[in-house]
């Protein structure tokens, strides 16, 4: 059964996604309006999806550290980043910390419902303008040696450019999440990378990332 925790600190805000979450038939909705409060109702409650804001008041991207918190509590919960930043450093902080989509707050609300549809069911949502600009922080920074890696990382690594969650991927090829985790961590090892964002960026660069290259 789907649940939600929807995290904003504007009451209008709140409203309007208790609507779009009422009419996209979600069961169980919870609201907060600050990260304190947001992280004591996710540890009651343990929602399936959350749905939170990075900005609150004068406390900068404050909203980064709540979903980190989510994170480590719940791995497996899904989180949507909304935000009125555009900047492709505040997207992959965002990815970093544990986001699978994140969606700007002047989006239609048709593409609030496909951000949320995506991502309760555990795939990644990013606009593809935003997810361009995001890959392209780094492109061209250093040279990525792809042929390192083995079939089974480049079909994961192919897996997280079609935008499936760690989750995602261990239910398609029947393995344990803890092996996806593991190969993953391999990969950014081999790549000389530090987070997941910066694997779907490589992904995003290599035309085929499910294709080997030849030695």
């Amino acid at each position: 059964m789907t649940s939600v925790l929807i995290v904003d600190d504007h009451p209008v805000v709140l409203r309007g996604f208790r609507r779009l979450m009422e009419d996209a038939g979600v069961a169980t909705i919870h609201e907060s309006t600050n990260i304190v409060d947001a992280y004591r109702v996710f540890y009651r409650q343990r929602p399936t999806n959350v749905i939170a804001d990075l900005t609150f008041g004068d406390q900068g991207i404050s909203g980064l550290s709540l979903i980190r918190r989510i994170r480590a509590l719940e791995s497996r919960t899904h989180i949507l980043a909304f935000s009125m930043h555009d900047d492709p450093t505040i997207v992959a902080r965002a990815l970093e910390s544990g986001a699978i989509g994140y969606i700007l707050k002047d989006a239609p609300a048709t593409a609030f419902l496909e951000a949320f549809d995506a991502i309760r069911l555990g795939r990644s949502y990013l606009d593809h303008d935003l997810a361009v600009r995001v890959a392209m922080l780094h492109a061209g920074d250093r040279h990525v040696p792809m042929s390192t890696l083995s079939e089974r990382e480049f079909l994961v690594l192919s897996l997280l450019k079609d935008g499936l969650s760690y989750q995602a991927i261990a239910d398609t090829l029947s393995m344990k999440y803890k092996t996806v985790i593991n190969i993953c961590s391999a990969m950014r090892q081999k790549l000389g990378v530090r987070t997941l964002a910066d694997l779907i960026r490589i992904a995003l660069e290599n035309p085929d990332p499910g294709r080997r290259p030849p030695r």
